[in-house]
């Protein structure tokens, strides 16, 4: 059983997983969402939140361990979003007998909450930014020695905002109002804001024994609005003593705190090439899917089969045996009109044509012809993975792939409109900076991006 919805296309990539295993399969749905393709592709689905707003009907864990009990469901999968990284629900699923496709409870709530998180890191050996309580006078301190700091609000999210010394006492005060309004709880820390970072995040997989192994790392340095749009695996021009470093702390990470199943540890990398910790996500992600076309591992095969008790080893999942294989590189295209800053659209898809073809790899649920795209949940429309050889093999067949693209009835992303002109896929991608000249992920970015694709459907900004 899937319990995440988001745009659908997660609940379907877990369902062929267990159709391909032999595994029945169980949907939950909105009442909003009668009429959505994940609920199709499940062998059985149920409604839950009945006369709850779309949103809170998945957010509803009694009504979802209800059908999982009534149902006879062994085991139930959190996708992403939602519920996906909630102790919690983690652990209401433990005290009905139903297995969570994912780590333990209390190593949930230990990644959850990012002072916890923190210092776990640090005794792995593991860097983060200079970091403080975020009382008045400490964050003025590290603020005048660091320079440019983040207020975070909410400690269990992470969650921040970049502030500036000469504006700090003000945003401080602002701050510690809204955490205390919307948290009830008006707790602050601050950290040194990295400039220009990479964002790279390294896959990891742990089993019930103590076995933990890293599928390498992805670069999700391209960003809007605080969102990953473009996902590249393996990171590209990243020094191999620094992968070597990043995969370390990552398996180290891991294994201090028994994490099993699958999971992702995040860093920031500065302009000097010094890394830094920011989070773990132990959950898969939206993006893992270029991790699993470099290494040819299935990970959601992987998180079952896990969960089911088995061991790495056994799964011939060994470090040695895991090998990078070419490039791939994912683009999210989203049902968002440009002309309105990006504002999510709604309607009927009245054409939709994808591009396809060989290295191309299409994760979606509402994206074919009379879909109704709905305000409710998230605008992601399609995943478009391209896999090659390198780099260029890859961006060229991505390029090529979005140019295939017809939309109508709905307003996708266009790239001509936030593009400089006559620039390509290929050609933008390269002229990243490999050094940090990437946007923090948490500073409010434009609305406009350099990254360019063919006309029609644009996949990101910055």
């Amino acid at each position: 059983m899937c319990s995440s919805r988001l745009s659908g296309e997660i609940a379907i990539r877990v369902f062929r997983a267990c159709t391909e295993l032999g595994i029945r399969t169980v949907a939950v749905y909105s009442e909003q969402d009668t009429g959505q393709m994940h609920r199709q592709k499940a062998d059985e689905a149920y409604l839950i939140g009945k006369g709850l707003p779309p949103v809170a009907a998945y957010l509803h864990i009694p009504d979802i361990i209800k059908v999982a009990k009534d149902n006879g469901v062994d085991a139930i999968h959190p996708g992403y979003g939602f519920l996906s990284e909630r102790a919690e629900f983690a652990q209401a699923c433990s005290d009905a007998g139903v297995m969570f496709v994912g780590p333990s409870p209390e190593t949930v709530r230990k990644m959850g909450d990012k002072v916890e998180a923190r210092s776990l890191a640090i005794n792995a050996g593991m860097i983060r930014p200079p970091q403080n309580d975020a009382q008045l006078h400490v964050v003025l301190r590290l603020a005048h020695y660091s320079g440019p700091v983040v207020l975070f609000l909410d400690i269990g999210s992470g969650e921040g905002r970049v502030v500036v010394i000469c504006e700090l006492e003000e945003n401080y005060q602002r701050a510690y109002s809204e955490a205390l309004t919307a948290f009830g709880n008006g707790a602050l820390f601050v950290e040194k804001f990295i400039e220009k970072p990479r964002h790279i995040e390294v896959q990891i997989l742990g089993d019930k024994y103590g076995n933990v192994i890293h599928l390498y790392e992805r670069d999700c340095s391209i960003q809007r609005r605080h969102q990953k749009v473009v996902e590249i695996a393996p990171a590209f021009q990243l020094d191999p003593h620094l992968r070597d470093r990043l995969h370390a702390d990552a398996v180290n990470l891991a294994r201090q705190v028994g994490y099993e199943n699958a999971g992702t540890v995040e860093f920031l990398v500065d302009k000097h090439g010094k890394h830094y910790f920011i989070e773990v996500n132990s959950r898969l992600q939206v993006e893992h899917t270029v991790t699993e076309e470099i290494t040819d591992v299935d990970l959601v095969h992987a998180q079952l089969h896990v969960c089911e008790g088995r061991s790495l080893p056994e799964l011939g999942l060994k470090q040695d045996k895991i090998r990078v294989n070419g490039c791939a590189i994912q683009c999210r295209v989203t049902t968002e009109d440009p002309s309105r800053g990006f504002q999510p659209d709604t309607g009927r898809i009245e054409v939709f044509r994808s591009g396809e073809g060989m290295g191309i790899r299409l994760d979606s649920a509402s994206a074919f012809q009379g879909a109704v795209i709905s305000p409710h949940y998230d605008s992601l429309l399609v995943k478009v993975i391209a896999s090659g050889k390198d780099l260029n093999t890859a961006a060229s067949k991505m390029s090529r792939a979005l140019a295939e693209f017809r939309v109508r009835g709905v307003k996708v992303g266009h790239s001509a409109k936030c593009a400089p002109k006559g620039s390509s896929f290929v050609h933008t991608l390269h002229l990243l900076p490999t050094g940090g000249g990437q946007r923090a992920w948490w500073r409010q970015c434009p609305a406009a991006s350099p990254l360019s694709v063919c006309p029609r459907v644009a996949v990101a900004t910055m």
